[in-house]
């Protein structure tokens, strides 16, 4: 498939999911943002579902503070705290990624408590 054929496929697939939310006889403009939307906002998708596979893997492990506390960061401090600082320097191209730069932000911690806990049950 070439990469024309690819991109249309794609942009396809999103207005499809765009018309699901009744979205399907705005003006274009609106239809381009949700387009926008769509891939900013949830570029990063795979590793929230990481995100969400890590709280629970330390919280069937009993270390509900962790987890919970990890939660936390990601939804409040870096959702939240994202969504108001980086609107101020991106405009509202800020607000659109605040939650893909919280993701990767929670991943990384993530990826830290993982470790240690990986060497505490080695031990």
């Amino acid at each position: 498939m070439s990469a024309g054929r690819k991109d249309r496929a794609r942009k396809l697939f999103t207005l499809l999911l765009i018309a699901i939310f009744g979205a399907s006889n705005e003006s274009t403009y609106y239809t381009e943002f949700a387009v926008k939307v769509f891939r900013v906002y949830l570029c990063m998708m795979i590793l929230a579902c990481v995100n969400k596979g890590t709280f629970i893997y330390l919280q069937s492990l009993g270390k509900a503070m962790a987890s919970t506390l990890l939660s936390m960061v990601r939804e409040i401090i870096f959702g939240v705290g994202f969504a108001l600082i980086l609107p101020v320097f991106f405009g509202l191209d800020g607000v659109l990624y605040s939650m893909p730069v919280s993701d990767v932000l929670t991943f990384l911690i993530a990826a830290v408590l993982i470790g240690r806990t990986y060497r505490e049950l080695r031990q």
